[in-house]
Formats: structure tokens, C-alpha cells, sequence
């Protein structure tokens, strides 16, 4: 007990449970590497893998230039193992050791108690492991390398023995006749080791696409580590209220069970609902319901339910679209099951309902045969979709069933900024998949719409625009004269120290805020429900005050700082998107959701030293503006300075260009003479995120 008194706890850490990567997160244990064999950390020539079996065998480059490196020894070995001649089927193409093999091996049998761990900002967040590797060399070269000395030996005692090849062999040959297998040997045959190794020898290989440690890609997929109740609370799946607790450590006895009254396997009374855990009660509710309001939501838990634990737990089942939350589409369809319609896969039937929910954050009003053109699927299973969440109107298309939840947006602006974030990164990968066109992008404006309100009456419509002018009239009339007191005590104080100071006052430019979500927001001025107005920062008459312009400078120049620091080459557009990343990985009420412009990123990127590289793209080019505006950082502090700004010469003077004409001018500009290896590093090292 003394012990226990003198250790006292220094400092509480909350810990979150992400579940983004469940079932897909292996750890790999990696070799110490000897110095006479360094591998490049850009290079990872091949990847592919066995799931059932969970092995893997990769496929690393050698770093062929390093001092430690025996080039003599290299070249031995790889005439040993292709000979002196060279092809298609060569393991070594360059006639030299280049690259390594790695084979896996299972660490340990149960990964269950194991899990990887990220600590940032004071939060713990842990992802489950699916499997623990060991990766060891491969010395399969050494085998082919006995294969090849064998055959030539066998060729040449056949030099020697072509007399006896001119006799006739007369071979006697023996048939025989197996005798049915009986079971106990059959089980006999299926345990021994070789029908195991035949087994797992059949397994088709999957080849995986390797991406660097600073490849924009991996970052995105690195945000997956975190939960996504991230700076809310902490997480449901490790916190239980005292009845769940009491409940786990004295289950109800098997009598007590057996003496309830069987229902059907789909139906479940209040009373049942209310014995499961919360987050259990959500996930049954939105199931059911598909489409529900906060309020309701509230109203069927009960009047003991907590508004915040509700919060929490509605984030981990559904999306919130128009102010009113909508199941996830993976929670109607699990992995592993189909369409009973097209017996399409689930994973496609999620993309689809996903297309869907997103059209409905941008518009009222859904057309079918748009999103069956797009999707791909059955008009049965688009018919479904849009049965989940909308109503079909003649001559018109489906609209959304419920009205906009404006007091839910205006009582929770953080969940629905939070909410916006996720549809930014769900409207990403729809562009990817689907191909989307600036035609389903945009959302179209109905003349039915804009003839007939849908919402409210007009005369209604008047009334609450006066009384928010009111409003914002009595706030902004209350920070003006606050103002003035400031600045009136200010220019008391000033005047003792400084008579003479004039000030002049420079006109000061209005620019428009960024678009950070890609899109327009609804018919009536909303972006998922979040009006623009509502901001983590009011600004006072149209300006930020001057040290928050400050504070919001110094944190965008940190961030276009730190992103070419680790990408030297970055378009415009790809820029956005990792900042738009960033933003989802701050805490509500920070200063970058102040509103940041498309000049004031630019003209952040030159002020770090970067330089817009006009690259002459063709005039019939599909890229978008943003696309075309390259920007590169000129001087990085490496040793790779001059050979980049080689390249970006070469680049600002044709926007394709061949390997051949790259490499004969990095030998002339640099003095060096590279090989093709060399110059693939060049170039993947200095265009990491085009490549």
C-alpha cells in the first residue's frame, strides 16, 4: 500500500478503438539489413500475396551504388543464375544482383491480443492486427542456379555418349492398377504434408501495388489508424455504462431466458431493445428505419438516453444527409452477401447506395435513370436504393422523404462539419470509380424547384429572413460597439506616446473562400446542411481580425511547408486534396476553417520558395484548371537539387518527354554519367506523387 501511495498517476490518456482497417492490418517484421546490402526505401519493385495462406513475398531493389556493395560478387552470382545469355525469363536483367526477394512466414498463431498503436495529441487510437509476418531472403536464384550447372553438365556427358544414342533402347514397361482408395486412407492422404504443400501451392498469387512512405496515398490511407470519433468523446466500443458492466459479470441464468416468450427471428419488442447495449439499440433502429431525425431518434431510445452517447454511437452506423442521419450502406449490406435481385457483390451494391446518399447532399431531387447510368446496376436494386430513403413523384423523380433538419444543424455545427469531411473523401472515391463528369458533379436547379418552394411557404420564407437580419443585426451592432471601445482606449493610450502617426488606409480586397467540397451546396445555400456562415471563426463586418490573419498564416505556411517537404512536385489540384485531408484531421474551432482562398494557397507556395512551372500542356487536354497549375519546390537540401531542376527545365518546355532525352540531358547539365536505374530513381524521387 506505501508503494501504491508513492506512485502516484502522472496522466490519464484516453484510448479509442478504429475499426476502419479491421481485418486488413498485417505487421511486417523486416530483416536487419547488413551493411553490404542497403535497399533503396523509394524502390519496392513487386508485391503479392497469398490471403488464405497470409503469406507474402516482396521484391526490394539493391542499392547497387553504395560503397559497401561487393559489385564483383553481384555480377558472379548473376551469371551463375541466368548465364551468359539474357531474356525475358532472366531473374537478373541488368546482369548484376540487383534486387532481393522476401518470403513470410506467420509469426504468431493468435494475433488476437495484439494490436498497433497511434499516439497523437493526448489519444491513444488501437487497430486490432489481422496477422503478424516475418519476412526472410528468398535464396530460390541459388536453386536455379544448381538447375542451370546440372543441365550443362547432363549436356555435356551427352557430347560425350552421341554413339550410343544411334542404338535402339528397348525399355520394358510395367501397367499396373490402383486399388480404390478406402476412407481411412484417403484421410491419410489429405493430412500428409505433400497434398498440404499441393494445396497451398494452387492458391493463386494476388500482386499488390506498393506505395512509398511519403506517397500522398498512404497518408490518406495513415488517417484510416485513427478512430473516426475522433475529438468527440471517447469511444463506445471501450467504455460500458455500470448496468452493461453488471450485466457481463452476472449474465441472466439460462432459466430466465428459456421462460421468455419466443418471437419471430425479425421482430423485436421495445422492452427486448431496451435490455441491448446503446450502441446495439442504434444500429437496430436505423436498420429498421433506414432514414430518421435526431429527435425521433431520441424519442424511441427513451427519455434516460443521453444526447451525447447517442451522438456518438448514430456516427458509428450512419451518415447525416440534409440534417436527418440515413443507415450505412454497409450495414444493410455485410460483407460477403449479394443482391437478391442481380447477385451483385455487396462491396458494389455499398458504392452504389453510397452514389445515391451523396446525390442527396447535393440536391432534393434524385433522377433514376441517371443513377442507373452511372452505377451500372438493375433498375431492382437502384429501385431499392431509392425506396430507403426517398419517394418516387410523377413526372418529377424521387425526392428526399424527410424536410431539412435545420435545428439540428444549428445546435450541432461541429458534427455536421465533421459529417461534410466524410462526404468529401466518400465523393472522392465515387469520382474514381464511377468517372464522374462536371454534369454529376453539379447539381441541377429544377424549374418545378425553384416555381414552387418545397419546404416552406414564401410568406414563412419572409418571416424568418427578417428575423435573422434581427438577430444578426443586434450581434453585429454589439461587436461594433465593442470595437469601438477598443480601439477608443487604444488611441488614449497612444496619443501620449505618438502624436504625429498617420495611418494610411489601403483599400483591402474580398476574396472568395476556397471550395473545399468540390461542389455547390443545396438549392438553398447549404452544403450538407452547414450554412457557410457558420464557421469555427465570425468574422467582424467581413474581415478577420488581424491576429487571427496572422495565426492563419503561419499554420497554412507549417502545412504547404511540411507537404512539399515531403512531395517536391504538386498540382494544384492535388494540393487541395491534401489540405482538404488536413483540415479533417484538425479539431473543431481551428483556425484554418476561418476560409483559406485559392490565391492565398498560391500565394502561400511561392512565398516558401516553390516556383509555378508552366508546363505547356495540349489545348484539347481534359485536365481541369487546377490540374494544369504546377507548382515545384525549387531547393529542397538534397542531393538531388540540381538533378530536379534539370527536369522541371525540361518539363517547362514540353509536357512529354522521353526517358532517353531525360537521361542524355541530366549526363549533360549534371556531368554524370546515369544509367537508366539511376535515372528511374531520379525521377521517382523527384516526382513521387505523379509517378
Amino acid at each position: 500500500m506505501a508503494n501504491e501511495e508513492d506512485d502516484p498517476i502522472i496522466q490519464e490518456i484516453d484510448v479509442f478503438l478504429a475499426r476502419s482497417l479491421l481485418e486488413k492490418l498485417y505487421l511486417f517484421q523486416y530483416p536487419i539489413r547488413p551493411a553490404s546490402m542497403t535497399y533503396d526505401d523509394v524502390t519496392h519493385l513487386s508485391a503479392k500475396i497469398k490471403p488464405k495462406q497470409q503469406k507474402v513475398e516482396l521484391e526490394m531493389a539493391i542499392d547497387t551504388l553504395n560503397p559497401n556493395y561487393c559489385r564483383s560478387k553481384g555480377e558472379q552470382i548473376a551469371l551463375n543464375v541466368d548465364g551468359t545469355c539474357t531474356d525475358e525469363t532472366s531473374t537478373y536483367s541488368s546482369k548484376l544482383m540487383d534486387k532481393q526477394t522476401f518470403c513470410s512466414s506467420q509469426a504468431a498463431s493468435n494475433v488476437s491480443r495484439y494490436a498497433a498503436a497511434v499516439y497523437k495529441k493526448g489519444e491513444l487510437h488501437l487497430t486490432p492486427l489481422h496477422g503478424i509476418l516475418q519476412l526472410r531472403p528468398s535464396f530460390t536464384y541459388l536453386d536455379k542456379a544448381d538447375a542451370k550447372h546440372r543441365e550443362r553438365e547432363a549436356a555435356n556427358e551427352g557430347g560425350d555418349s552421341s554413339q550410343d544414342e544411334a542404338e535402339d533402347d528397348v525399355k520394358q514397361i510395367t501397367v499396373r492398377f490402383s486399388r480404390p482408395e478406402t476412407e481411412q486412407a484417403r484421410q491419410r492422404r489429405v493430412q500428409s504434408y505433400e497434398f498440404l504443400q499441393k494445396r497451398q501451392a494452387e492458391e493463386h498469387w494476388v500482386h499488390l501495388h506498393y506505395y512509398g512512405l511519403k506517397d500522398s496515398r498512404s497518408e490518406h490511407e495513415r488517417q484510416y489508424l485513427f478512430s473516426q470519433g475522433h475529438g468527440l468523446a471517447e469511444n463506445t466500443e471501450l467504455i460500458k455504462s455500470p448496468s452493461e458492466y453488471l450485466m457481463m459479470l452476472m449474465p441472466p441464468s439460462v432459466e430466465e431466458e428459456n421462460d421468455k416468450p419466443m418471437a419471430p427471428s425479425n421482430v423485436l419488442s421495445m422492452a427486448q431493445l431496451r435490455t441491448l447495449p446503446l450502441a446495439d439499440q442504434i444500429k437496430i433502429l436505423m436498420k429498421n428505419v433506414k432514414v430518421m431525425p435526431f429527435a425521433n431518434l431520441l424519442g424511441l431510445l427513451g427519455s434516460g438516453a443521453d444526447a451525447t452517447a447517442v451522438l456518438r454511437c448514430v456516427q458509428q452506423v450512419a451518415l447525416l444527409v440534409q440534417g436527418n442521419w440515413v443507415v450505412k450502406s454497409d450495414v444493410l449490406y455485410p460483407k460477403d452477401t449479394s443482391s437478391p435481385h442481380s447477385g451483385v457483390p455487396a462491396e458494389v451494391l455499398c458504392r452504389g447506395r453510397d452514389f445515391v446518399m451523396w446525390k442527396f447532399t447535393q440536391d432534393r431531387w434524385v433522377v433514376r435513370k441517371e443513377v442507373a447510368a452511372v452505377t451500372k446496376l438493375c433498375p431492382e436494386d437502384v429501385k431499392d436504393f431509392l425506396e430507403h430513403m426517398s419517394v418516387a413523384r410523377i413526372n418529377k423523380g424521387w425526392e428526399f422523404m424527410l424536410p431539412y433538419d435545420e435545428d439540428f444543424v444549428k445546435k450541432h455545427p461541429d458534427i455536421v462539419q465533421r459529417q461534410q469531411m466524410l462526404w468529401m473523401g466518400i465523393q472522392a472515391k465515387l469520382e474514381k470509380v464511377y468517372n464522374l463528369l462536371k454534369e454529376h458533379l453539379t447539381p441541377k436547379k429544377q424549374e418545378a424547384q425553384s416555381a414552387h418552394p418545397l419546404l416552406v411557404s414564401g410568406e414563412q420564407r419572409v418571416n424568418m429572413a427578417k428575423a435573422k437580419v434581427k438577430q444578426n443585426y443586434g450581434q453585429l451592432e454589439k461587436e461594433l460597439q465593442k470595437q469601438k471601445a477598443e480601439m477608443k482606449a487604444h488611441d488614449t493610450s497612444a496619443r501620449t506616446d505618438v502624436p504625429s502617426i498617420r495611418i494610411k488606409e489601403e483599400p483591402v480586397s474580398v476574396e472568395e473562400p476556397m471550395d473545399t467540397s468540390a461542389h455547390e451546396g443545396l438549392n438553398n445555400g447549404l452544403v450538407n446542411g452547414l450554412h457557410p456562415a457558420q464557421g469555427s471563426m465570425d468574422p467582424v463586418n467581413g474581415h478577420l481580425p488581424g491576429g487571427c490573419i496572422d495565426r492563419v498564416a503561419q499554420e497554412l505556411k507549417a502545412f504547404v511547408s511540411s507537404t512539399f517537404k515531403k512531395q517536391f512536385v504538386l498540382t494544384l489540384s492535388e494540393l487541395k486534396r491534401l489540405f482538404n485531408l488536413h483540415l479533417a484531421s484538425l479539431p473543431p474551432g481551428h483556425t484554418l476553417f476561418s476560409g483559406i482562398s485559392d490565391k492565398m494557397l498560391q500565394d502561400m507556395v511561392l512565398d516558401t520558395g516553390c516556383k509555378q512551372i508552366l508546363v505547356p500542356f495540349p489545348p484539347q487536354t481534359a485536365a481541369s484548371p487546377d490540374e494544369l497549375k504546377v507548382y515545384a519546390l525549387w531547393e529542397a537540401g538534397d542531393t538531388y537539387d540540381q538533378h530536379r531542376q534539370v527536369l522541371l527545365e525540361i518539363f517547362s518546355k514540353n509536357y512529354r518527354v522521353r526517358r532517353n532525352v531525360i537521361q542524355n540531358q541530366l549526363s549533360q547539365e549534371c556531368g554524370e554519367d546515369l544509367n537508366k536505374q539511376e535515372v528511374d530513381r531520379v525521377l521517382k524521387v523527384s516526382f513521387c506523387s505523379l509517378w
